[in-house]
């Protein structure tokens, strides 16, 4: 036996199908036995874990982070994200190409790729983003409609069709065409309206109130880029994916209008909080899109519950504390939440709003099918041994220090969550730990490279 040999013994187990107690072995990074009732002997050489009164979860997968590498290392960086990852029972991330520079090239691609190689504790994967005229580095990454690539790394192209960040923005017709035209793979839309938001930009530049922010990139800001995008893929017959979902009005559209080549995605913070959170807390909840009102809340959680939305991403973008202190409008829009998310939304089904099958399916699964990630995402004979052990027993309260991101700080402070992991394994090595009643920032436990490969993709 060697490194990715592992027994959970005892645990409640969150099959695709069902809860049960049981044994689940991983023998060289891979799930090799899942016994219903618990029979497995530990072998010599294999690392036992006891799991009762746990909860054991495939490791969640968060396919939206912004890990700030290369160009903003005060942020974060590929290896410390990929510890806040695995802090929160996160196994699996994909990074966004918004970097200084952009990474829009395969050699910046694998540059990142390179970077995770060497300072990753998690399993890895890259968007290329799209400019409105890198059409031939696209195709290099992801390949032609006729002649799709599937390059291990890559999970697809990023289009930002609304300012948000950096020099990425493409919302010119031809460009948009050109991209859904001429590209395989998936296409993920940051889906706002550029046109809609310098029409209405001087209505709101003088404000300095934090509600400005939802009514300037209102929902039909939204809803205008969501029936854009799903008209080209529609039109090109591409995968796309509308990322960060937060109106109720583009998800009852898409409830009806998505089809089969369309997937989309809800964040933990959007089903949280709402405008009287954002007046209260200010720029820590301040993103793009924005936080809107509890009436887009209550429908952005009828709409997961319905299956209109396939999975849950956080979109973490970490900014420094001292950045947000400079107040609405100046703060940069962006919160982090890698390491937050899978307790958030297991407090969640803990309060009633869900069940922890649901968690997983949003949170494992889901993320899993809608790139075509080998391997992951089931607590199943075959799949790889990313695991999460989690505690539903016994609640604590988060604090900024509590957090492994480098900017050091959660916009959930103050709450009262369940669920943190008590282990976290990545190809059947554990990577990090907590120990009941000891500091709830937990420890690592495997060195940078330690664990985690490159994600691949059919």
């Amino acid at each position: 036996m060697g490194a990715g040999d592992l027994l959970v013994r005892g645990a409640e187990m969150v099959l695709p199908d069902r809860l049960v107690v049981g044994d689940l072995r991983v023998t060289g990074g891979v799930i090799s036995s899942v016994a219903i009732g618990g029979d497995l002997s530990p072998l010599t050489g294999e690392t036992v874990v006891d799991g009762e009164g746990y909860l054991l979860m495939p490791g969640a997968i968060d396919p939206q982070v912004h890990f700030r590498e290369p160009g903003q290392p005060e942020k974060e960086t590929i290896g410390s994200g990929s510890r806040a990852a695995a802090a929160g029972g996160v196994t699996s991330f994909l990074d966004m190409p918004n970097n200084v520079p952009a990474a829009t090239s395969m050699a910046a691609i694998q540059a990142k790729i390179d970077s995770a190689a060497r300072t990753a504790v998690t399993n890895y994967g890259f968007f290329i983003g799209a400019t409105p005229n890198n059409l031939s580095d696209l195709v290099d990454a992801v390949g032609t409609p006729d002649f799709p690539i599937l390059t291990p790394g890559v999970c697809g192209i990023k289009v930002f069709m609304g300012s948000s960040t950096g020099d990425l923005l493409v919302h010119q017709q031809e460009h948009l065409e050109t991209i859904f035209g001429g590209t395989g793979g998936i296409i993920a839309t940051h889906a706002e309206d550029e046109d809609r938001l310098n029409a209405r930009k001087a209505d709101f530049q003088d404000r300095t109130d934090i509600a400005a922010h939802a009514e300037w990139r209102d929902d039909e800001c939204a809803l205008i880029a969501t029936k854009r995008a799903a008209a080209l893929a529609k039109d090109h017959s591409h995968r796309l994916h509308v990322l960060h979902l937060t109106s109720g009005v583009e998800a009852d559209w898409l409830a009806q209008n998505k089809g089969n080549l369309i997937t989309t995605e809800v964040c933990p913070q959007h089903l949280t909080f709402d405008d009287e959170d954002v007046e209260r807390l200010g720029p820590r909840l301040q993103m793009n899109p924005p936080i809107r009102y509890s009436k887009d809340r209550e429908t952005l959680w009828r709409r997961l519950l319905d299956g209109t939305i396939d999975c849950i991403a956080t979109d973490h973008a970490p900014h420094t504390l001292e950045n947000k202190a400079l107040g609405f409008p100046i703060a940069h829009s962006g919160m982090p939440g890698v390491e937050t998310s899978l307790p958030l939304m297991l407090t969640h089904a803990a309060n009633g709003k869900c069940t922890v099958s649901d968690v997983a399916r949003w949170m494992c699964e889901g993320p899993a099918k809608v790139y075509g990630m080998v391997g992951k995402g089931r607590l199943e004979q075959g799949f790889d041994g990313d695991l999460a052990l989690v505690d539903m027993e016994n609640s604590r309260t988060i604090s900024d220090s509590d957090t492994w991101t480098t900017v050091g700080w959660t916009p959930l402070a103050g709450m009262e969550l369940t669920g943190f992991a008590k282990m976290t394994v990545v190809g059947g090595i554990p990577v990090h730990g907590r120990t009941t009643g000891a500091s709830l920032r937990g420890e690592p436990l495997c060195q940078p490279s330690g664990a985690g490969k490159v994600l691949k993709f059919i």
